[in-house]
């Protein structure tokens, strides 16, 4: 069993930092500009990349006149002020990739982020049509990252990518998917095209990840984007109304969130975990993960004890 010491809420992290603030006449986000976070090389180039970023799918199909779409803007600073730098999204996201088009300049972060999208559709000359549109909608001229979204006609869309890197268009080519039943096909691509980066699925709550996909993405030197650290909130479902356990103590945790988002980045084959969120108290929460103690393997094999316990 796990001694406890301390429970927090999202809400309740907030709080504190606004009292730390207070106390220190500072805002919070430039309490979060001050922590450093954690960044890991993209093996291919060897830039770095905060491992810490903002994924869009639903959060961020919001539209003006929308009770949630002048709050995103906030989103998007925060993320940056906190020292995270990748948002990603899809045409397949509804409105999402307009809305930020249209909010990071509001945010004054439209230059300052690291743009990655995806192409979701089959045939060579819709998949350059639907990448010129993204480009628009996002009012970039070069984008960082364009992934081909669960593998939908792969083949030809990694050609066309593969050109557009060489031609300068895009800087980085990648593969997505969302669940453990494609992790082979995901492998296969991987061995066979070489792209820059691999974004899958992986919690603590669902390990499947460790076995074959992550040793692999370090065996071919790709960066590896996460999706679903929280596995579609299930993370908040088992541990909601219980104490955080000592071990947060230790790696300077102060929600949940932290928790489970620290163990998927403490893995050395991760670049970067982009939970979704359109509030700005859990985007300070999340930036807070990439910062201060990791899990080592030991505090790792207890995190994993831990999420059993918890079901």
């Amino acid at each position: 069993m796990y001694k406890i010491t301390h429970k927090f809420t999202r809400r309740q992290t907030l709080q504190l930092m606004l009292a730390s603030a207070a106390a220190g006449m500072a805002s919070p986000g430039s309490l979060l500009a001050a922590r450093n976070m954690l960044e890991r090389p993209i093996p291919s180039s060897g830039e770095g990349l905060p491992v810490i970023g903002l994924g869009t799918s639903r959060v961020f199909d919001h539209a003006p006149g929308d009770e949630t779409y002048a709050g995103l803007a906030d989103v998007l600073k925060t993320l940056y002020e906190g020292g995270g730098t990748l948002v990603d999204t899809s045409p397949m996201y509804g409105r999402s990739e307009t809305t930020l088009g249209e909010l990071s300049p509001v945010a004054g972060v439209g230059d300052k982020l690291f743009w990655a999208t995806k192409v979701w559709t089959e045939g060579k000359e819709a998949g350059i049509r639907q990448m010129e549109t993204s480009m628009q909608r996002m009012g970039v001229k070069q984008m960082d990252l364009i992934q081909v979204h669960n593998l939908v006609d792969w083949k030809t869309q990694m050609d066309t990518l593969d050109a557009w890197k060489e031609e300068g268009r895009i800087r980085y080519t990648g593969i997505t998917h969302y669940q453990a039943s494609a992790f082979n096909s995901l492998a296969k691509v991987m061995k066979a095209r070489k792209p820059d980066f691999v974004q899958l699925n992986y919690s603590l709550l669902d390990l499947a990840a460790e076995q074959e996909m992550l040793p692999l993405s370090q065996e071919l030197g790709t960066a590896v984007l996460v999706n679903r650290p929280f596995q579609n909130g299930r993370a908040f479902q088992v541990t909601r109304g219980k104490p955080l356990p000592g071990i947060a103590e230790e790696l300077q945790c102060t929600s949940w969130a932290q928790l489970f988002l620290k163990y998927v980045v403490s893995h050395p084959a991760v670049t970067c975990v982009i939970p979704g969120t359109s509030k700005v108290r859990h985007m300070q929460d999340n930036v807070l993960a990439g910062t201060g103690p990791m899990p080592d393997e030991n505090q790792r094999q207890r995190l994993r004890a831990l999420a059993a316990e918890l079901g």
